[in-house]
C-alpha cells in the first residue's frame, strides 16, 4: 500500500479536525443567518430569544417548526450527497463519478415519480427503498457501459449522460400521464427544502447515517480500491465483492435525500474535488471532510435561495449549479485534475 500523504499540519494546512470544525462553524453561522431571512424577516435578538428561550410566540414557532429544521435538513442533504460523490469517485477511480453523472439521481427520481403517478396510494415511507433500487439499477447500468468505471472518465460521463437522458425521458412521460398531480411533482423536481420539518430529518438520518458508518468502517477498502484492482487483489481484497458494497453505500444517501429534497445538482460532483485539494490524510478523514464541507455548502446555498428574491424563493438546485458549475470548470482546467487521491 502506498505511503500515507502527510497530515494537514505537516503539509502546511490546517489539521483535519480543525478543518471539519471550521466547516461546521461556517455551516452553523450560515444556518443561523438563515433564521433571519425569509417571507417574514426576523431581528437578531428575536432569533436569539427563539433559540435559547423559546415560547409560543410567532417567532419561536417560525424558528423551531420551519427555519431550524430546514437548515439541519440542508446540512444533512449536502453532506450525504458529498459523501456519495466521494465514494463513487474513489472506488471507480474516476474524477467525473457523482450521483448526477452516474445515473444514481436519475434512477432514484424516475422510480419515485413512477410511484407517485401510478401508485398514489403508496406511503411515502417506501420511497427511499424504491429510490435505492432505482439508483442502484441506473448506476449499475452506467458502470456496465463504462466497463466497471475502469475506462476513461469520458466513457463514464457519456454512459451516465445516456442513462440519465433515457430515464429523464421516462420521467417526463410519466409526468404527462400524471395529469393534475404533475405540478406537485414538478415542484419537487426543481430541488429544494421548502417546508421541511423534523420528520423529514428523521426520514433522512438512517440512510445518511448508514452510509457514513459503512464508509468509515470500510475506509481501508476504499484506500485499496483507489489504487487499482490489481493492487487491491494483491493485498487480499476481492474487488468484485467490495465494489458492489461501496456502490450500495454511495447510493444510500441519495435514496434518503431525494424523496425529501428532490434532485440537487453539483454537490456530489464538485465537493469531493474541493476536499481533495485540502490533502486529507486518508479516506476516513476525507469522509468527514466531505460530510462537513458538503453540508456547509448546501446550507449556504439554501440561505441564498430564500434571501436573494425574498419573499419568493429560488430552487436551491439553481444556486448550487451557479456556484458549483463555474468552480468545477475551474477545477477541470488545473493540470492535476483527478490526481491526488487519498491512499
Amino acid at each position: 500500500m502506498a505511503a500515507r500523504q502527510p497530515t494537514g499540519a505537516a503539509s502546511g494546512h490546517l489539521p483535519a479536525f480543525a478543518l471539519v470544525g471550521l466547516f461546521l462553524l461556517i455551516a452553523t453561522l450560515a444556518g443561523f443567518g438563515g433564521l433571519l431571512v425569509g417571507a417574514k424577516p426576523m431581528r437578531l435578538d428575536a432569533a436569539l430569544n427563539a433559540i435559547f428561550a423559546p415560547t409560543t410566540n410567532i417567532d419561536s414557532t417560525i424558528v423551531w417548526t420551519l427555519r431550524l429544521p430546514r437548515s439541519i435538513a440542508a446540512f444533512l442533504a449536502g453532506g450525504g450527497l458529498s459523501l456519495s460523490g466521494y465514494l463513487l469517485q474513489s472506488f471507480s477511480r474516476n474524477p467525473l463519478a457523482s450521483p448526477d453523472l452516474t445515473g444514481v439521481t436519475a434512477g432514484a427520481v424516475a422510480s419515485i415519480v413512477g410511484c407517485f403517478v401510478f401508485l398514489p396510494w403508496l406511503s411515502s415511507i417506501y420511497y427511499a427503498p424504491i429510490g435505492l433500487a432505482g439508483g442502484l439499477a441506473a448506476a449499475a447500468t452506467t458502470f456496465w457501459i463504462a466497463r466497471g468505471g475502469r475506462t476513461s472518465p469520458l466513457r463514464l460521463a457519456l454512459g451516465g449522460v445516456a442513462v440519465a437522458l433515457f430515464l429523464g425521458g421516462i420521467t417526463t412521460y410519466m409526468l404527462l400521464l400524471g395529469g393534475p398531480q404533475s405540478p406537485a411533482v414538478l415542484f419537487w423536481l426543481s430541488g429544494g427544502l421548502q417546508g421541511r420539518s423534523w420528520s423529514h430529518i428523521a426520514f433522512m438520518l438512517p440512510w445518511i447515517g448508514a452510509s457514513l458508518i459503512g464508509a468509515l468502517l470500510c475506509h481501508r477498502v476504499v484506500a485499496m480500491l483507489s489504487l487499482s484492482d490489481q493492487a487491491a487483489a494483491g493485498m487480499g481484497l476481492n474487488p468484485a465483492l467490495w465494489k458492489p458494497v461501496l456502490l450500495v453505500l454511495a447510493t444510500l444517501p441519495v435514496a434518503g435525500i431525494t424523496p425529501v429534497a428532490g434532485p440537487i445538482a453539483f454537490i456530489g460532483l464538485a465537493v469531493p474535488h474541493i476536499v481533495r485539494l485540502l490533502r486529507p490524510s486518508g479516506p476516513a478523514t476525507a469522509v468527514m471532510l466531505n460530510l462537513a464541507a458538503g453540508g456547509m455548502l448546501l446550507v449556504a446555498a439554501d440561505v441564498l435561495a430564500r434571501s436573494l428574491a425574498a419573499p419568493r424563493e429560488i430552487p436551491v438546485s439553481i444556486i448550487t449549479a451557479l456556484i458549483g458549475g463555474p468552480y468545477f470548470v475551474y477545477l477541470t482546467q488545473r493540470p492535476n485534475f483527478g490526481a491526488g487521491r487519498e491512499r
